[in-house]
């Protein structure tokens, strides 16, 4: 085990898997000479040089739309995007093209595509480059969508995406890239998708956190544990689709109490999606309402007071699972 900081952790996929397969190539804004906006393709134009990492225009469409037509004939790009938000300059690649081309072409065709991009508040960037959209991808059949919450997870899921045959929406979270975990130095260190993550086992409440919230989450339990003697359990999805929803039911079906904790917005959103599926095939195992801990329902603001409370924070989730506590 090697200790490293999220960003490094892409690094080193993205550097092993263009070592390992030369189908493998990089295409975005700024990732050769500059180095890519959050670094994470830092010291990979010099190693392997301009055709296999290719610094583009700004035109999401385009450099999406390349993307698809390189996985198309049998190559394995790996498209950066500076932001979730610049996504919607591409959506009718990613949805219209990238999703459906393999059932469109009656399976003649696959587009082993990756798509990277950062999502999340707290950098004062704005509503335009400080959203979170799993719900937005979470939505389209035909899509991959991982979301990694450690740096151990980062490297092992952004190289079984690389390797997958579908593609892949990798969504990173801006906090994440400077924060540090053990990763295995196994080059064939591959998280595989679908499998949920128990990141604290407990007994009286299920806390599902999505992308950063996983973090956060675990930050809650601790405080549920040292200041209310509450014991929650925590679960990382990590894969939204495929998702391990078997993980998620028998926790809740051990606690019999369940939060969902996402810093997208409340209508239509991941939990919305998760408490409907609990709901649905764990209803009797339930002692209290599903309860959700959302972003606020606005646009993401600027002024720093403000952003910080528009996103949550360990004291909704401690409250949020009290509340689930008091139903008898």
């Amino acid at each position: 085990m090697a200790t490293m900081r999220y960003r490094e952790a892409l690094n080193q996929a993205l550097r092993e898997e263009l070592a390992r397969d030369e189908r493998v190539f990089l295409m975005g804004e700024d990732i050769g000479v500059f180095q890519g906006a959050y670094k994470v393709t830092a010291g990979l134009l010099d190693e392997f040089g301009e055709r296999r990492v290719r610094d583009t225009p700004i035109s999401e469409n385009t450099i999406v739309g390349m993307g698809v037509g390189a996985a198309m004939l049998g190559l394995r790009p790996v498209v950066e995007l500076m932001t979730i938000n610049f996504s919607l300059l591409a959506f009718d690649q990613i949805v219209n093209h990238a999703a459906h081309i393999h059932y469109m072409f009656g399976g003649q065709a696959r587009v082993p595509l990756v798509v990277r991009m950062p999502q999340g508040a707290g950098h004062q960037l704005g509503p335009t480059h400080s959203h979170s959209w799993e719900a937005l991808y979470l939505h389209v059949p035909g899509l991959l969508v991982a979301v990694p919450s450690t740096p151990a997870d980062a490297k092992g899921l952004l190289k079984a995406a690389i390797r997958d045959e579908n593609p892949v929406i990798f969504i990173e979270h801006e906090y994440l890239y400077g924060q540090r975990g053990e990763v295995p130095d196994d080059e064939d260190h591959v998280t595989p998708f679908g499998q949920a993550a128990i990141r604290r086992e407990g007994a009286d409440v299920t806390i599902v956190g999505i992308s950063r919230m996983a973090v956060t989450a675990q930050h809650a339990a601790e405080q549920l544990a040292d200041h209310h003697d509450v014991d929650a359990e925590v679960i990382d999805p990590r894969t939204l689709r495929p998702l391990d929803l078997d993980t998620i039911l028998e926790s809740v079906r051990k606690t019999s109490r369940c939060v969902i904790v996402e810093e997208g917005w409340p209508h239509g959103g991941v939990g919305a999606n998760l408490a409907a599926l609990i709901q649905e095939q764990a209803f009797d195992f339930l002692d209290a309402p599903i309860t959700r801990v959302t972003g606020a329902d606005v646009p993401m603001p600027y002024a720093r007071n403000l952003e910080q409370i528009a996103f949550p924070h360990e004291p909704q989730v401690v409250e949020a699972a009290l509340a689930t506590l008091r139903h008898l």
